[in-house]
């Protein structure tokens, strides 16, 4: 079968396209009480590319639902929005991005994944009637054209030691003067790394929350870290 080019589809002409390339299912998460239906793929072990992973590695990781995930949508969507930009780095299956949105926020939504792009479209627009602008993003290969935004954030992506280096640099490429990164991670092995170079690139950790995450077997304590320009 050929596989359909999602680029240009909106709406429930994209719901149907993604339908075809994937085996879906929905999870309904609360964001400041509202229900948000997110659609995914129903095992993201199936989506891995043998090709993809020599090329550089790369492992779907967009296609679960993380926890960090949830508890940065939470914290995005309480902030005032209107009127600032922001930027989402690895936004996976749109959650953080959908509570952006809620927020208010002018959102530009980017991953190494086309397919978490037209996924993350698809969530926004099924839950919020528009869409983010989406861009596909390599940490080791940085756009030159790419704006700066008020807010620059990600929600674990600390997963490597080669990205403890990598998000500190790209948050600080594009964060706005007075701008606010926020990292959520549930204690990833790169963040003592993380931390410790932020001083390099010019940025520093002015407030930390820690928010406990319980469903099921998974139990994590989340940090939701502040930064800014030193």
């Amino acid at each position: 079968m050929t596989r359909p080019i999602l680029t240009d589809l909106h709406g429930e002409a994209l719901d149907e396209a993604l339908g075809r390339c994937f085996s879906l299912a929905t999870e309904t998460v609360d964001i400041g009480g509202r229900a948000i239906t997110l659609v995914k793929p129903e095992n993201a072990d199936h989506l891995i590319s043998e090709a993809d992973y020599v090329m550089d590695e790369r492992l779907p990781y967009w296609a679960d639902l993380w926890p960090s995930a949830r508890v940065l949508a939470a914290t995005i969507a309480r902030e005032a929005g209107a009127g600032r930009r922001l930027l989402e780095m690895g936004c996976g299956l749109g959650l953080a991005t959908v509570g952006a949105m809620l927020g208010g926020f002018d959102v530009t939504a980017t991953d190494y994944y086309d397919d978490a792009l037209h996924v993350t479209r698809g969530n926004a627009a099924r839950n919020l009637g528009h869409e983010p602008t989406v861009r596909m993003v390599n940490w080791r290969e940085w756009p030159t054209d790419l704006a700066v935004f008020d807010v620059v954030m990600a929600a674990d992506v600390l997963y490597e030691k080669e990205y403890a280096i990598l998000v500190g640099e790209c948050m600080a490429r594009s964060l706005a003067p007075d701008g606010v990164a926020i990292v959520a991670d549930p204690g990833r092995l790169a963040l003592p790394m993380f931390r410790d170079n932020l001083v390099h690139v010019g940025l520093e950790i002015f407030d930390t929350v820690t928010t406990k995450f319980e469903e099921g077997p998974v139990k994590q304590e989340i940090q939701v870290m502040r930064l800014r320009r030193c």
